[in-house]
């Protein structure tokens, strides 16, 4: 088998997204509330921060009129 070849370039950190509930998910469907669960978010105006992925940006468009996403850098 052939080896894969060592790059000298450091590896990127990946990316944080501070993500704070701003608003009751109250009133909206159940599929809502698990979104912003698994978010790690339990109370109003609590904030996490989370690694930024594809499934965590699914998750965010779900749940964009619940929550406030800001970008750590």
């Amino acid at each position: 088998m052939a080896k894969k070849a060592v790059s000298s370039e450091p590896q990127e950190q990946p990316k944080v997204l501070r993500i704070t509930l701003v608003k009751s998910p109250i009133g909206y469907s159940k599929v809502h509330k698990a979104t912003v669960r698994a978010l790690g978010l339990r109370r109003m105006h609590q904030t996490v921060e989370q690694l930024d992925t594809p499934t965590l940006r699914g998750m965010l468009a779900k749940v964009a009129h619940l929550v406030e996403v800001e970008q750590e850098v």
